[in-house]
């Protein structure tokens, strides 16, 4: 397993990621990063360039199967509020999901593998750019160079701070959300500040659905028939005080425990606008950002998991769905699939994920590393 000097190395990376964050379809310098560090590890091949700045390192190339390991390149657009040495240096973006954490547990197997190859097939550790706008897997996917390291399974893990500090999860079935932003356009007709009247203003609309759209959800734990709806950003009119507004936008995120259960809800959330929009005489108009498919466990990715957890002592634990959305879902389509969750919560009120003041914790890097070696040792078995 990683030596006190493997650890101490992952650390420092993981730390020079935190420092340079680079948001969504921007990683380059984060891709650069990456290939510097698994250089070293002397990888049969590295490809950049994948899907955007997605970087895939592969070590083993004898023939057999092929076993994808996935983590992400890309950061938030928050402001990091915490006093650690190595805060961003990148103003207004952070590391507050703790992709920077991810990357260096896929590089710590990356050493393990650089030592000691598979006898047959080949391991791909994928670093895939942006995760947070939902466009990174599909890209990644989509682009022809792919095919050539299409894995017969892919697996991943995700920090997760509502639970304990290294209690690792494992489900088979839904374990993310499916989520997508609906950005409500409203028009009307602007006027005098003096004659509102002559104007069609969206402000009554615009108060009615801040109410009637998170009515729409029903919130609690997710299970069958979740749904949540939250407003995440609305502006109404101009910055000026000679005229009376007559345009207006309310973003809103959709979120259901399946890709079902969000049509149904976007149907909803439409049929809500529209109703409001015509009785305030106005136009409504939508726009899908941020769009995730539900995530999915396969069942023998699952059996897989818990055999190598088993087989190393691995203590883990079921019982979980995260409300949090992911695009690792969208793997499932070429190879069966898991996700599993490291818990990230030191406890006396422990940031959360997307929190400004978030710090991914070191101390799972080796908990990190040991559940992903275990995996492919499993699987290569």
């Amino acid at each position: 397993m990683l030596s006190g000097a493997d650890l101490g190395s992952l650390i420092d990376f993981r730390r020079r990621l935190h420092r340079l964050p680079e948001l969504a379809g921007t990683e380059a310098k984060t891709a650069s990063a990456v290939v510097e560090f698994l250089d070293g590890s002397a990888p049969d091949s590295i490809v950049t360039g994948l899907g955007g700045h997605g970087v895939a390192v592969t070590y083993g190339a004898h023939p057999g199967p092929t076993l994808l390991l996935r983590a992400e390149l890309d950061a938030l657009p928050i402001i990091e509020v915490t006093n650690v040495s190595y805060r961003s240096e990148n103003s207004g973006i952070g590391h507050h999901c703790g992709h920077d954490g991810h990357m260096a547990i896929l590089a710590g197997v990356g050493l393990m593998f650089g030592r000691r190859r598979p006898k047959r097939g080949r391991v791909v550790l994928m670093f895939q750019p942006a995760e947070e706008n939902a466009l990174g897997a599909a890209a990644v996917l989509a682009d022809p160079a792919f095919e050539s390291m299409r894995p017969d399974m892919a697996l991943a893990l995700h920090n997760l701070s509502s639970q304990p500090l290294g209690r690792v999860v494992l489900d088979e079935g839904v374990v993310n959300c499916a989520s997508r932003g609906l950005r409500i356009i409203l028009d009307g007709q602007t006027a005098h500040a003096s004659a509102p009247e002559d104007g069609i203003s969206p402000t009554a609309s615009v108060a009615a659905l801040l109410d009637s759209l998170p009515a729409l959800g029903f919130g609690g734990v997710p299970g069958p028939g979740y749904r949540l709806v939250t407003v995440t950003h609305a502006v109404l009119g101009e910055e000026a005080f000679g005229v009376a507004p007559g345009h207006a936008e309310v973003w809103v995120t959709l979120r259901t425990m399946s890709d079902d259960g969000m049509d149904a809800l976007r149907v909803d959330a439409e049929r809500v606008t529209r109703s409001v929009a015509e009785r305030d005489g106005l136009t409504a108009s939508f726009e899908e950002h941020d769009v995730f498919r539900h995530c999915e466990n396969d069942p023998d990715a699952v059996a897989l998991l818990r055999r190598a957890f088993d087989k190393d002592g691995i203590a883990h634990t079921t019982g979980v769905v995260e409300r949090g959305s992911e695009d690792f879902g969208l793997f499932r389509a070429v190879a069966p699939s898991a996700m599993f969750f490291l818990g990230s919560d030191r406890g006396q009120g422990s940031p959360q994920l997307h929190n400004p003041d978030f710090d991914f914790p070191d101390e799972l890097i080796d908990i990190g590393v040991r559940t992903l070696t275990s995996a492919a040792t499993e699987f290569f078995r």
